[in-house]
């Protein structure tokens, strides 16, 4: 039977893949950065999202956001409290997000409208690592609440990151947190990743991570600028 689970998931990747690859230049297109955040349940994907929006609402940036889980709407009624349009997803079991999901959930929105859209995916650090979703940014959180080892453990979603953030720093020092080994082992498994530090309680290290966002959506814009017409 291995040989027919292996064909079957590769035919989904592939579908997935080709989602993707349209998303992809849709967005491109549309001019909307895409951010996809990727943790285990509780790391707090949902804090940090709602404050970064609202902080980037306050400067007029145009944001939204899609919110996978496998039930309930609670995080997107949190998230709409920002201000932003928030739809949700409700995966009925699905341990991760699609392209394909994204992709319906897109229908009637005018992207051309907005400068970043932000995807929380499913709580999860295994299924998401397999699935692109069109986004221009993947990040990974890992909370000081659940010790240094974790990308140790998840080595394919930390390798996929482009950015990994640590989040809750206010708890470090409660939990025990070992931030010189967390940061060693996001080194060795994602060196090519950005890292930042932040409390969405406390505000630690939210205004440098959303210059970052705002930096690459402007770098992103100038290449798309610069490149030749199709």
């Amino acid at each position: 039977m291995k040989p027919r689970i292996l064909e079957l998931r590769k035919a989904v990747l592939d579908k997935n893949d080709e989602i993707a690859r349209t998303l992809r230049a849709r967005f491109e297109a549309a001019g909307v950065f895409v951010v996809n955040l990727v943790s285990s349940p509780g790391a707090g994907k949902t804090a940090l999202l709602e404050e970064t929006m609202r902080r980037m609402l306050e400067r007029n940036w145009r944001v939204a956001a899609i919110v996978g889980d496998l039930a309930t709407e609670n995080d997107a009624r949190r998230l709409a409290r920002s201000g932003a349009p928030v739809r949700q997803i409700e995966t009925g079991g699905l341990c991760h997000l699609e392209a394909e999901l994204v992709a319906r959930r897109l229908e009637g929105w005018a992207l051309e409208e907005l400068d970043f859209l932000f995807i929380e995916n499913v709580g999860n650090l295994v299924c998401p690592s397999d699935y692109d979703l069109g986004e221009a940014l993947r990040v990974v959180l890992l909370s000081t609440t659940e010790g240094e080892d974790k990308p140790n453990k998840y080595p394919p979603m930390f390798h996929s990151a482009d950015v990994v953030v640590l989040t809750k720093m206010d708890l470090a020092a409660a939990t025990d947190f070992d931030y010189a080994g967390a940061v060693a082992n996001v080194r060795a498994i994602a060196p090519h990743a950005a890292l930042f530090e932040t409390s969405a309680r406390t505000g630690e290290g939210i205004e440098r991570w959303i210059e970052f966002l705002v930096a690459r959506h402007w770098e992103a814009a100038t290449a798309a600028s610069a490149a030749p017409a199709r």
